[in-house]
């Protein structure tokens, strides 16, 4: 390989190193949500207050509900909604991933359940009802949930 070879591959790296640690440095990962605003509004006083004296805070019981995990929240739903046996299939669940965000191109949620034994296993039964109850409680245009049991095996999926 020639000198002017190396060069032209070095720079090229290093432009490339530069734009990946440049597009890595934003917000910090995005995982925090920040107020990026300079000053407060004109109607508004630090810690949320308006001016009138009213505010922005949310009422408790949708606190609650935010703070809830996923697995939770969708457990709520199917003690309130589900069928006998769709209740029984539900108390299993020990994780939800997934169904916050949909964009209805490809949605995909992962549920993860105490069951043992994979695919053969005493899952696949229930696997189906929960995968009927979260299709109940989230709809999608093209969304797939994904049911595993306590050592991450498939035991079943559904369309939602």
């Amino acid at each position: 390989m020639g000198m002017k070879t190396k060069i032209a591959l070095g720079a090229v790296v290093g432009i490339a190193v530069i734009g990946a640690v440049s597009a890595n440095s934003g917000d910090g990962g995005g995982e925090a949500k920040s107020d990026n605003r300079t000053s407060a509004g004109a109607e508004e006083k630090p810690g949320g207050a308006k001016r009138d004296g009213t505010s922005d805070a949310k009422p408790a019981e949708d606190e609650a509900a935010e703070k809830a995990s996923q697995a939770d929240q969708f457990k709520d739903f199917v003690q309130k909604n589900g069928t006998p046996s769709e209740k029984e299939a539900v108390s299993h669940v020990t994780k939800v991933q997934g169904a916050e965000e949909q964009n209805d191109i490809l949605d995909a949620a992962d549920v993860y359940t105490d069951f043992t034994g994979g695919i053969m296993g005493e899952g696949t039964g229930p696997a189906k009802l929960i995968a009927s109850a979260f299709a109940d409680w989230k709809q999608s245009e093209n969304g797939l949930v994904t049911i595993y049991d306590a050592d991450g095996e498939l035991l079943g999926n559904g369309n939602f």
